[in-house]
């Protein structure tokens, strides 16, 4: 028979994994259609409650789920929302709650559509249709020009030439 005192660490309770969760991403792409409903659902909800809440029924037309750039803003905002409200707080982000109001309202200007301001929905216009031969001219523009060629600079090359020289410098 073993003795239960032999290992005292056994003795104290366990302590739970301080281990985070993995963020959750958001890449419609990437989901099933089953998961890109209940998320598109999820949205809504969250949508409704930040028109309701920052009085945005004038800027945010009803449609809004009809246009993807709005969706992936309004994604990529209600993202930052849950990580900012309902995550554990991070060291340095003491101000994070009006970073994400600052940051609402710098997006807010993406989120309005003009051509749906009156409550009625218009389809975008249609993309254009490439012209023939813009993948090989974009494939020449890659091996021929001195963008993409051209060696490696940097403008600030003096300074970080400096900046060398001083962590290198002996103490």
């Amino acid at each position: 028979m073993s003795d239960p005192y032999s290992n005292a660490a056994s003795l104290w309770p366990s302590v739970p994994s301080q281990e985070q969760p993995e963020p959750q991403r958001w890449v419609r792409s990437a989901m099933e259609p089953t998961e890109r409903q209940e998320r598109l659902r999820e949205l809504a909800v969250w949508v409704d409650w930040l028109r309701t809440t920052f009085e945005l029924h004038n800027n945010l037309p009803p449609c809004w789920y009809r246009h993807s750039p709005v969706v992936e803003h309004l994604t990529a905002l209600y993202v930052g929302w849950i990580r900012t409200y309902a995550g554990d707080q991070a060291p340095g982000r003491e101000l994070a709650e009006a970073d994400w109001i600052n940051t609402l309202y710098a997006v807010l200007p993406r989120l309005q559509l003009a051509a749906c301001a009156a409550g009625r929905h218009e389809d975008p216009p249609p993309m254009p249709v490439a012209s023939p031969g813009v993948a090989e001219e974009f494939e020449v523009y890659l091996q021929a020009s001195r963008a993409t060629t051209g060696p490696a600079w940097h403008p600030a090359e003096a300074e970080l030439s400096r900046r060398r020289a001083e962590a290198a410098a002996p103490l």
